[in-house]
Order: structure tokens, then sequence, then C-alpha cells
């Protein structure tokens, strides 16, 4: 089962499931509904990485992941690939994971080293001492926070919000919605305060933003958004063209 074909996935799923309740696979694309690629800030779910799924009555399940290109960064690659297997290792009744990177062209590293269980010293080997790649999540999870700040941000102003009352708001008086509830999921994975009293927009460390900061944070800002937005709607055509799968398809509010 594919992304695709769960939209129109009739309410009987695998054997002995009963109507209304989720199959196996529709249970492990809800979990990979999680997985991020750390680049574009999207669910791989949603940009159509998941090529596959297939669940066996004892619980083993294989997952095909399918990039842009084969030439797509190893180590946003092989971050997907291992979130693929831990989201989809943590669901009830799931005893073995399989997950593997179709055409690429460090694969066989990859898909050799989350069979193994390894990280991704264990793929290439002298690479980095970040195993988990600690750094590289830190670093796209502060530019994706400054991206969706940056969207709330120009949303309030346009509506005839000031600077001043932009930067006053606090985490719980942001309009709810899919960008507001990523940024507060963001700031915890970050170690910021994502109180409901917490500053609403605040620098990559952390600090609250000042009205006098606002202009020029928010053309950074902009920046980093625009790009995310290009990428992802590179990485979709480019996708599309090289599978043969209809182009357009473009995110989802609830990315």
């Amino acid at each position: 089962m594919t992304s695709e074909e769960r939209a129109g996935a009739p309410g009987e799923g695998a054997v002995g499931t009963p109507s209304g309740a989720l199959s196996t696979e529709e249970r492990v694309l809800a979990a990979l509904d999680a997985v991020i690629d750390p680049e574009l800030d999207e669910p791989i779910t949603t940009l159509r990485f998941v090529s596959s799924v297939a669940a066996s009555p004892d619980g083993d399940v294989d997952v095909a992941l399918r990039l842009p290109t084969p030439q797509c960064a190893p180590n946003f690659a092989f971050l997907m690939a291992a979130d693929a297997r831990d989201a989809v290792r943590r669901l009830p009744g799931v005893r073995r994971v399989t997950v593997t990177l179709e055409d690429h062209y460090t694969g066989d590293e990859i898909n050799g080293a989350l069979a193994r269980g390894q990280g991704f010293t264990g793929a290439f080997p002298g690479e980095t001492a970040d195993d988990d790649l600690t750094g590289l999540r830190e670093l796209f999870s502060r530019k994706a926070l400054t991206a969706r700040q940056a969207n709330l941000c120009r949303s309030l102003l346009s509506t005839g919000a000031t600077a001043e009352q932009v930067v006053a708001m606090t985490v719980a008086e942001l309009p709810d919605g899919p960008e507001a509830r990523r940024c507060v999921a963001l700031r915890a994975q970050l170690g910021i305060d994502a109180r409901p009293r917490a500053p609403a927009f605040v620098l990559p460390d952390g600090e609250p933003l000042s009205a006098a900061a606002l202009p020029r944070w928010l053309r950074m800002a902009s920046l980093i958004a625009t790009s995310l937005e290009t990428n992802g709607g590179i990485c979709r055509d480019l996708l599309a063209v090289r599978h043969g799968l209809e182009q357009g398809h473009r995110r989802s509010d609830g990315a």
C-alpha cells in the first residue's frame, strides 16, 4: 500500500480486520506521517516518498522509500529511512521492520546499516562522530522554525497588526492552525520554551524578538521560508517525473 492508495482504501483492511478498523498497512502509513524530511520540514507521506508498505499477518513490515533523485544527500536520506524504521517499530503488534531505500547511489550502505540496526556511522564509517546526526537535525529544525514563524508573522501583519502587537503575543495567542502547531512542536524539540505564556516569536537561540528587530528578521526569515517552499516544489516535480506520478501535488494543510 502507498500513501496514494490509503486515501481511497475501503473499510475492510488486512485479513481478519473488521470493517472500520485500520489495517496494519494503514497504521504504518499513519506512523510515517510523523517522519519529516529535515530539509523541507514536511512529512515523507505528504511528499510521496513512501513507495510501498506491506505487512504480514505475523507483524513483519516492509517499507520502501523513494527520493526525488538518486543523488539526494546521504545524510538526509539516512535520517528519513532511520526515522521511518523507528516510527514503525513503536507500533503495537509489529515484530520486524525492514526499510529499503530504493534506487539511491548510497542505497546499499544505508540499507545495510538499517538492517544491522546501526546509525549513520555504520553506513559511512569515519564520516562523522555524530552517529545520530543530532547537529544536522537541530540546524534544520531551527531553519524550519524560523520559516514557519515568518509565515505566521506575515499573516498577522497583513491583517493590520503592528510590529509591537506581534512581538507582544504569546504562544497561546497565536491563531490556531498547522503553522502554529508545528512551531510549538519545533520549539519543544529544540528545547525552546513553548508554554502558553512564552513569547510567540523568538530568535533561533530562543530569545524573544523585539519590534525594532522585526523588519530585518522578517526579511531574512522570509527568504528561508521561500527557499523551503521552492525546494519542496522542485522535489515534488522531480519525483513526479522520475516515477511517472501525477504532477501538481502540493503541500497539505496538515504538514
